[in-house]
Order: C-alpha cells, then structure tokens, then sequence
C-alpha cells in the first residue's frame, strides 16, 4: 500500500499515512488533531536488483576527462 507524506500548516508537524491509491488526494489529519495540512511530493526509493541483474556487472564510467566525463573532448 502506498505511503503518502503530509506536513500540518498548524504545527509544522510531517506525517505519513499509508492508504490506496483511490485516495490518494484525500484530506488527512495530522496526529495532534489539526485538519489544516498538505499533501507533500515525496521522492520514490526503489531498492534491489531488478530483473536480469548480474552482481558486479554495474556500467563503468566513460574514459576520459573534462568537465562532462570526456565526451564532448572538451
């Protein structure tokens, strides 16, 4: 179930509530009781290896220098 981060304008408090994703844009009351709060836009973190991962097979960097990584030849 998705977890959804509000912030109360009230008390300043940052809270989170877990519920479906059908009511995401639901109003929620912060835990001290106050009515008056915001949906916040959170970021998403994703962890393990996704489908086809090969351990120790990660890209390697471009070679070269620069300020861009060296492919541009600047």
């Amino acid at each position: 179930m998705p977890r959804y981060e509000f912030r109360c304008r009230a008390c300043g408090d940052t809270f989170e509530v877990n519920r479906p994703m059908a009511e995401a844009g639901a109003p929620a009351d912060c835990p001290q009781g106050h009515a008056d709060t915001v949906k916040l836009l959170s970021t998403v973190a994703v962890t393990g290896r996704g489908a086809g991962a090969v351990p120790g097979n990660a890209p390697t960097a471009p070679a070269g220098g620069g300020c861009c990584g060296g492919g541009c030849g600047c």
